[in-house]
């Protein structure tokens, strides 16, 4: 955990900012830019990449990925550039909860494993691109998107621990957590063999 060392204030701006930035429904913007409809009434109805590619249009979740992993991305280094690691990890935090409970949505939002990774790719890369292994070696094996990103949010606690960036355990727990309720109905359908693989359609 990072030394506290921001102003409550300023700490609670970051949230905010980082909250609205994380709570930007690239997936659905991409998808109506792209001619796709709308996403809500797609497959599992989630405004994530996985479920933009059930559209078919493996461009467009490819853009949804990079932006809803950027825009956790950008929460963090913005606020560790303009205030400090304290500020970055909340603003990062609340990226994540911004995404998966967006205001503009009706805090209904994706299960965010691209805004989680991108998090972790600012956060430390070397740690990034490690869960970026898990997730690629835990969907590869499974067919499973969701499984993927169980691998790969149960792996980063780990990981940063393991490669040298304890500083962002506390935050690497708490965004694991969050992706685990949020992938809570994706677990039951693993335990009962009825989880979609890659590229099927639900």
């Amino acid at each position: 955990m990072p030394l506290i060392e921001t102003a409550l204030p300023l700490l609670m701006l970051w949230a905010l900012l980082g909250y609205l930035l994380g709570s930007v429904p690239f997936g659905v913007i991409v998808a109506r830019v792209m001619g796709l409809g709308n996403l809500r009434e797609i497959g599992s109805g989630n405004i994530g990449a996985t479920n933009v590619l059930r559209t078919g249009s493996k461009p467009a979740a490819a853009a949804t990925l990079i932006l809803d992993a950027a825009k956790g991305a950008a929460a963090l280094l913005l606020a560790r550039a303009i205030t400090a690691e304290d500020a970055a990890q909340l603003a990062a935090l609340a990226a994540m909860i911004g995404h998966c409970y967006p205001v503009w949505l009706k805090f209904s939002g994706g299960k965010g494993i691209s805004t989680f990774l991108g998090i972790l790719l600012a956060l430390a890369w070397p740690v990034g691109l490690a869960t970026c292994l898990a997730w690629i070696i835990g969907a590869g094996l499974s067919r499973m998107s969701s499984m993927g990103g169980l691998v790969a949010a149960a792996a980063s606690s780990i990981l940063v621990m393991v490669m040298g960036y304890g500083g962002g355990y506390v935050l690497c727990v708490a965004l694991t957590v969050i992706v685990m309720w949020r992938h809570r109905a994706n677990i039951s359908r693993i335990r009962a063999g009825t989880e979609p693989k890659i590229g099927q359609k639900t």
